[in-house]
């Protein structure tokens, strides 16, 4: 489609930062081959989180919504979904899940983004996996009720074909003009949203297709970070960028750039996580109240226990709450509110 023509991607240019960024990236993957080796039990727990974060984000993100604890059950299998939130929740996690078992079999291909959208709907009336049949828009929709067009995608007679040049392009692109993966994939997700060839579902299927197509590349930190709630947690630069570079789109005219800078920024940070939840331990400098206490220290603003755990998966919450008791004793962080509510806030050190 238009990102992945070929005279269009000859013609990105890019700063001196963002190629700096492109290299970081490269080197932050090349490096994670060694805490796959070095920390398995760390990993697990970290996987552990991402799969709820990654469902509760995503689905969050298009309205979809359930208590955090009805959402762990149900990604953990022990309930079943109760009502239309929790049946699409556990559409995603079976999608999710189909993608980290399988994807070294999972083409980019219509049959397996069809069979993703399926999977979405797999416990709903209506069945997912067939392209729309009406016309839709992308809208915003301020608190004050009123609607705002963000875009307005391919119509329902040209998706099919739409389609198909997008597979045919991001093909091209990967296996004859050598384009470099992280051009491609953000570039994919950008046409496949400007498509947006199904009637409902496409935000959250094209999260999962950028799970499917950065792994394709080796790029696994999506497996213990959770990217969608990154997404969720910036999502005013998410819907932005993608509403500047879907511009002048269906006259290829657009700029990806906007919407490719973020997306890079996202996968850095979440490399930044990764390593900072991993690397500490793999290194051999100290235990879990040691990797407790260089969490604390890497915290901005104030924080709960719940930011601990989520950042120490391994560690449990007893232990959490005696390093914080040890830390306060220590006067390196303050209380701040009382019950469920309350933060800790790390004290300013004078020099």
């Amino acid at each position: 489609m238009h990102s992945l023509d070929e005279k269009y991607l000859r013609s990105l240019t890019f700063t001196a930062e963002q190629l700096t960024i492109l290299r970081t990236i490269g080197e932050y993957q090349g490096k994670q081959g060694l805490y796959f080796k070095q920390s398995p039990e760390i990993l697990k727990g970290l996987q552990q989180v991402a799969v709820i974060e990654s469902n509760e984000s995503s689905n969050r993100l298009e309205g979809i919504t359930a208590p955090h604890h009805r959402i762990a059950e149900l990604i953990n299998q022990n309930t079943l979904p109760k009502d239309r939130s929790e049946q699409e929740i556990a559409g995603y996690r079976d999608a999710l899940n189909l993608i980290h078992q399988s994807f070294k079999h999972m083409s980019f291909s219509l049959n397996v983004i069809l069979q993703l959208h399926s999977w979405l709907y797999r416990y709903l009336p209506n069945p997912g996996g067939q392209w729309k049949t009406t016309d839709n828009e992308i809208t915003e929709i301020h608190p004050d009720g009123k609607k705002r067009v963000r875009f307005i995608p391919s119509n329902a007679f040209e998706t099919p074909l739409a389609m198909e040049h997008l597979i045919k392009g991001y093909e091209m692109s990967i296996y004859q003009w050598n384009v470099e993966p992280l051009i491609i994939i953000p570039a994919t997700i950008l046409d496949f949203l400007c498509i947006h060839p199904f009637r409902d579902g496409n935000g959250r299927t094209a999260r999962l297709l950028t799970l499917l197509l950065l792994y394709h590349f080796d790029y696994q930190v999506g497996r213990y970070i959770s990217l969608e709630r990154i997404f969720e947690e910036s999502k005013e630069s998410y819907y932005e960028t993608l509403e500047k570079s879907s511009q002048g789109w269906h006259q290829g005219q657009h700029n990806l750039l906007p919407w490719m800078t973020y997306f890079w920024g996202v996968l850095l940070r979440a490399y930044k996580e990764f390593e900072g939840r991993v690397g500490t331990l793999t290194t051999g400098k100290g235990n879990k109240t040691h990797h407790i206490r260089l969490t604390v220290e890497n915290m901005i603003g104030p924080f709960s226990i719940s930011d601990i755990e989520r950042a120490c998966p391994s560690v449990s919450r007893d232990t959490i709450r005696l390093v914080l008791r040890q830390l306060r004793d220590e006067a390196v962080i303050t209380p701040e509110g009382k019950g469920r509510g309350a933060k800790w806030v790390r004290k300013l050190q004078s020099n």
